[in-house]
């Protein structure tokens, strides 16, 4: 008997302490991370843009490679992946990582796309620029311009491939300013959200960030007009290790400079959330693990911390929220209150929102006073979305008809239809 007791108290002794550290990992998983090795670091909900941890994240810093995955959607989206590339002497020209590519010499612009962002290519980064825009100095305008909308609201780039630069710009002023070749974490994490929710290519992007291997050859045109293989072949592998550490990575760019440090930007999906890491100045030589162990941390924060909460579920749905008044409006008879309907106007964005559980979403609404005429499309009011009572995102609501206002033929046209009652 004693001999079964101490078997049973072994036995559960030993669950006790499998346990226990199960739940210990929990709980230091959904714990708020620290000590990270990276100076600015951003964890971010891809679906809503929001950002879910910071250190340092607004503060601008040299980025070093992962500015590519710009340089890689711009490419896309000019649509000339199947164009010949011919390499000119300043993009074979560029140092190392390159994959040298040699003056004269002509690419498929959809084979170069895989050393960009497989082998980080700096001499294809620069081939690629002046093919899409005609020169490096006009590629890093799209660059610029594709940041501002996206909403990047501190970031800088001059060249395609991330190697550090300065350039003296003259303001309207006439005044001269020296900008840096730079972002932040936060809108790295944003570029890398467009291109992996939002751009039209993010399919391709996809596609090309996530593959292993790719194999290639420089091209020739024959007298027939024909592209074929030239006598040049290549093989790239992809360095992105954060593919094979955690179940779900989707894409990624490493990235350093001597002035940057180790970057890192990448996306992971699972359980139908997308997480978005972007981290720079992440150690220096011989720190290259740093990045992953960040990476990882952030991750496993934001997957244990967070769950998925869709805007349907606050979204209000009373048919009073989607009426208001229009004072002064043709309609009904001469002084009845006219009411019209509002619809909310769609941004096309998955309506989810990842929250920790002591976070709480609420909903308000607030309605413009309208005076006729109004017109159809015009914005009427606005749903506003509060985590803990602080603003988060709105959507407008929209005016669905025109009305009129009165006048005094429409109100002759009342009179009379009183006198026939």
């Amino acid at each position: 008997m004693p001999e079964l007791m101490r078997k049973l108290f072994c036995f559960f002794l030993s669950i006790l302490i499998l346990f226990s550290g199960i739940f210990a990992h929990a709980d230091e998983a959904s714990a708020v991370p620290e000590n990270l090795y990276a100076q600015s670091a951003v964890l971010m909900d891809a679906f809503s843009g929001r950002i879910l941890y910071e250190k340092n994240g607004r503060e601008f810093m040299a980025n070093a490679s992962t500015t590519k995955i710009l340089t890689c959607i711009l490419a896309l989206e000019s649509k000339k992946t199947e164009e010949l590339v011919q390499v000119s002497a300043y993009a074979a020209s560029m140092p190392d990582v390159q994959l040298n590519i040699r003056e004269g010499e002509q690419y498929l612009l959809q084979d170069l796309l895989y050393s960009l962002m497989l082998e980080s290519h700096n001499d294809t980064a620069v081939a690629i620029a002046e093919h899409v825009a005609g020169s490096c100095q006009e590629f890093s305008r799209l660059m610029n311009e594709k940041a501002r909308s996206i909403g990047c609201s501190n970031s800088w780039f001059i060249t395609p491939n991330g190697l550090d630069a300065t350039q003296t710009i003259t303001t309207k002023t006439g005044e001269s300013v020296i900008r840096e070749h730079g972002t932040t974490a936060a809108d790295l994490a944003l570029i890398m959200r467009y291109c992996i929710e939002e751009s039209p290519e993010r399919e391709a992007f996809l596609k090309i960030t996530g593959t292993g291997s790719y194999s290639f050859s420089d091209k020739i045109v024959s007298e027939k007009g024909e592209i074929l293989n030239g006598s040049r072949s290549f093989s790239c592998r992809n360095h992105n290790s954060f593919l094979q550490m955690m179940e779900g990575a989707l894409s990624g760019k490493t990235g350093f400079t001597g002035k940057a440090g180790y970057c890192y930007v990448g996306a992971l999906t699972r359980n139908e959330k997308t997480y978005i890491v972007a981290l720079l100045a992440c150690g220096w030589p011989n720190n290259r693990s740093y990045k992953w162990q960040d990476t990882r941390k952030l991750m496993e924060y934001g997957l244990s911390a967070y769950e998925l909460c869709s805007l349907e579920e606050v979204r209000p749905k009373q048919k009073e929220i989607y009426q208001t008044e229009v004072k002064e409006a043709q309609g009904g008879k001469i002084g009845q209150k006219i009411m019209v309907n509002l619809s909310r106007e769609e941004d096309g964005k998955n309506p989810c929102i990842l929250l920790k559980e002591e976070e709480k979403l609420s909903v308000k609404v607030e309605k413009y006073p309208l005076t006729a005429p109004v017109g159809k499309g015009e914005k009427a009011g606005k749903i506003l979305y509060l985590i803990n009572d602080e603003l988060w995102k709105s959507e407008n609501l929209i005016i669905t008809e025109t009305m009129d206002k009165i006048d005094m033929k429409w109100c002759v046209e009342r009179c009379i239809d009183l006198l026939w009652i």
